[in-house]
């Protein structure tokens, strides 16, 4: 296996989507038609690892997969994105998680319908230690949670930034995995959800003294950040104004954007603008990983927007 420094590494959920793009999404015993349909390669981590690689960083996968044609796909997308696939694991019957996500062409809205049946979390035997500790920058979900909470204790003793995704607290060792992240973002839903508080108070019950930043995002509200600069008090982070077309995957591309501005070098109030950014632009593109925009085109939309306002 390749020795060379990782910028962020990923572990967790990669998936086949299937998009159907239909008018308006159609009611119960309702017919509709298809106006475009698209196969792409979705899942919190993995769209999170694209991001970071047209940000400009060296992104690698480090899940697992099987030999199925689904898995096969995946690896391809990630190979034409440049992302090492070098430390996946392949294992008898694992494969990616397999969606359909039909997208409502006049409220810009997504519903994913998902098939776990064949997803494999990373566990005690994978990746190895090295690997971990070669990354800057460490993603996890909720994708086999008990391997999730062992990366990121190497992460963590390494002093190698933790982002987390998570979208479940199912699991008995959930709240470990949350603590364990130095850097928590979560979706407004979840967060009320876990904390019972909404926005900005529901940023202000996540933060604890052991983490850098606390962020809830809130789709065109933009987000709520705590950070260690500022630990008393929670910012708000405008999103970008875009004439939306298709918000799928907007959240993965923040958690993506936030990881590759830190290994940029960003703090946590730029890291949060940068990935506000990055999202408005992905939500104003059709298609999930097809509409990730670049570093460059990032950067140059950072000249011309918030500068009166943040």
């Amino acid at each position: 296996m390749t020795t060379k420094a990782i910028d962020v590494l990923g572990l967790g959920f990669a998936a086949v989507d299937e998009l159907l793009y239909v008018d308006a999404y159609p009611a119960a015993d309702a017919k509709t038609p298809i106006r475009r349909r698209e196969r792409q390669c979705g899942g919190l981590t993995a769209t999170a690892l694209v991001a970071a690689a047209r940000m400009g960083c060296h992104s690698a996968y480090a899940g697992i997969l099987g030999d199925d044609d689904a898995s096969r796909f995946v690896v391809e997308r990630f190979h034409e994105e440049g992302i090492d696939t070098s430390h996946i694991a392949r294992r008898d019957g694992a494969g990616p998680v397999r969606s359909t996500i039909v997208v409502d062409g006049s409220r810009h809205t997504r519903t994913i319908l998902f098939d776990l049946g064949s997803v494999v979390g990373v566990d005690s035997s994978w990746p190895p230690e090295d690997v971990v500790r070669r990354a800057r920058v460490l993603l996890v979900d909720h994708c086999g949670v008990e391997g999730m909470i062992r990366a990121a204790r190497i992460a963590r003793g390494s002093r190698i930034a933790v982002v987390a995704d998570v979208e479940s607290a199912e699991h008995p060792a959930s709240a470990e995995l949350l603590g364990l992240a130095d850097h928590l973002i979560l979706s407004r839903g979840f967060a009320s959800r876990l904390t019972g508080e909404d926005d900005p108070a529901a940023a202000r019950a996540l933060w604890t003294a052991d983490r850098r930043s606390a962020v809830v995002t809130c789709g065109g509200a933009g987000s709520w950040y705590v950070s260690d600069a500022d630990p008393e008090a929670a910012r708000h982070q405008p999103a970008l104004p875009v004439q939306v077309v298709d918000t799928t995957g907007c959240g993965d591309v923040f958690h993506g954007a936030y990881a590759a501005a830190l290994v940029h070098g960003l703090d946590v109030a730029g890291a949060a603008r940068f990935a506000s950014v990055a999202a408005g632009l992905k939500a104003a593109a059709p298609g999930g990983q097809a509409g990730i925009p670049t570093r460059a085109a990032v950067e140059e939309k950072m000249k011309k927007a918030f500068c009166d306002r943040v």
